[in-house]
């Protein structure tokens, strides 16, 4: 595949202008990194950036001819060139809009993206390595494009099915990202297993919700994921799915968001699959007290209890707790200590420890150990 690398106004002056917003790397060191990325995933790059709306535009047209993919980075110009909207979907190329700060956490003009509908995909507030999950994300979708469904009313309640080659009825992994529950974090962390779990030969239903801030919570966010997991009933017919072989996986924070739609949801599985799952809150360590914090709101201490996965066992399903030995962001004795309450309440689970593998590798297809997580996923 070949991808075009663009960049607007100002992005020539990365590492300089407002490090504390937009890091320390110069626009050399993002194409760079970039560079590389694409290469490993088997891709070439080109990179272009202007501080002029018209040559942005005149590059654009001429990817026709030259790029099968564009990430993007429009700067200021995203929130006032229709010009440039119309050109993204004029030459109908995939393009991810990029935008290194949390656009939706500073000022209200930056909020609102007038180029964003006629992408594909936004990715915002990851520093520049958003960047990165750009170049991830149009790779996964050449690989395997998904459709894209809503399951609720508000924009975030949407979610991605990708169907195996094979006639159905098909098992269904319901896929739920982590990211602290958090409004920069999307379910594009969950591109690589959920296209690679469909090769396999298993549907995927990727779930996106509603994230703090400003919308998400405890209560939203849950609520999201078990009505995306009870949409699958008006699916299954249309789409060739076996709702008595759904099983539901979730990442980090989406894990823990994914036992109570276990627990809650129409749709009932025959199992649940933690990688690298916040599961004891409880225990979680001073460094996820904002996070937490943040998504109890007031009465934290009441809510806690109600919405802690160690503390609401038994779940009533079979659970297997993956978790890599080398992660430093969620520590693998959260898995140890839900494994071990869980079969104190009834529940059979199993603990599955990856050597070598660290917090984001438990969902990379590209990462040491992933077979053993595809076993995992697979076999719960």
């Amino acid at each position: 595949m070949r991808i075009l690398l663009l960049n607007g106004p100002n992005l020539n002056l990365l590492g300089r202008r407002a490090p504390e917003v937009y890091g320390s790397d110069t626009l050399e060191d993002v194409v760079e990194q970039c560079h590389a990325h694409a290469a490993r995933l088997g891709h070439r790059l080109e990179a272009f950036q202007s501080n002029h709306e018209g040559e942005l535009i005149d590059a654009i047209h001429a990817a026709r001819e030259t790029a099968d993919g564009i990430v993007f980075n429009p700067g200021a110009f995203s929130h006032t060139s229709y010009a440039l909207h119309d050109a993204i979907e004029a030459v109908g190329i995939p393009t991810v809009e990029i935008h290194i700060s949390n656009v939706r956490d500073r000022e209200p003009w930056r909020r609102i993206s007038v180029t964003e509908p006629a992408c594909v995909y936004q990715i915002f507030g990851r520093g520049v390595s958003g960047y990165l999950d750009a170049i991830s994300h149009l790779h996964y979708r050449a690989v395997h494009a998904p459709l894209t469904l809503p399951y609720g009313p508000h924009p975030d309640q949407v979610a991605d099915l990708r169907l195996p080659d094979a006639p159905g009825p098909h098992p269904v992994a319901v896929l739920v990202h982590g990211g602290g529950w958090a409004d920069p974090h999307t379910r594009d962390l969950m591109d690589g297993a959920a296209v690679d779990l469909a090769a396999r030969g298993t549907a995927t239903w990727n779930v996106e919700y509603r994230r703090i801030p400003p919308v998400g919570g405890w209560q939203d966010s849950i609520a999201d994921v078990s009505a995306g997991v009870g949409a699958l009933s008006s699916l299954s017919g249309d789409h060739g799915l076996d709702l008595g072989r759904v099983t539901v996986i979730g990442h980090s924070a989406g894990a823990q968001l994914g036992f109570f739609a276990a627990k809650t949801a129409s749709v009932r599985p025959v199992g649940f699959v933690s990688l690298a799952g916040m599961l004891d809150l409880g225990n979680a360590g001073t460094g996820f007290d904002g996070l937490i914090s943040a998504f109890l709101g007031d009465g934290e201490g009441a809510r806690l209890a109600m919405i802690d996965p160690i503390r609401a066992l038994p779940g009533g399903f079979p659970s297997v707790a993956v978790h890599g030995l080398l992660d430093r962001s969620v520590p693998p004795d959260q898995s140890r200590r839900f494994v071990e309450a869980a079969r104190a309440a009834g529940d059979r689970s199993c603990l599955v420890e990856v050597a070598g593998a660290d917090h984001m590798d438990v969902i990379s297809p590209l990462a040491t150990g992933w077979e053993d997580v595809a076993h995992a996923c697979l076999g719960a």
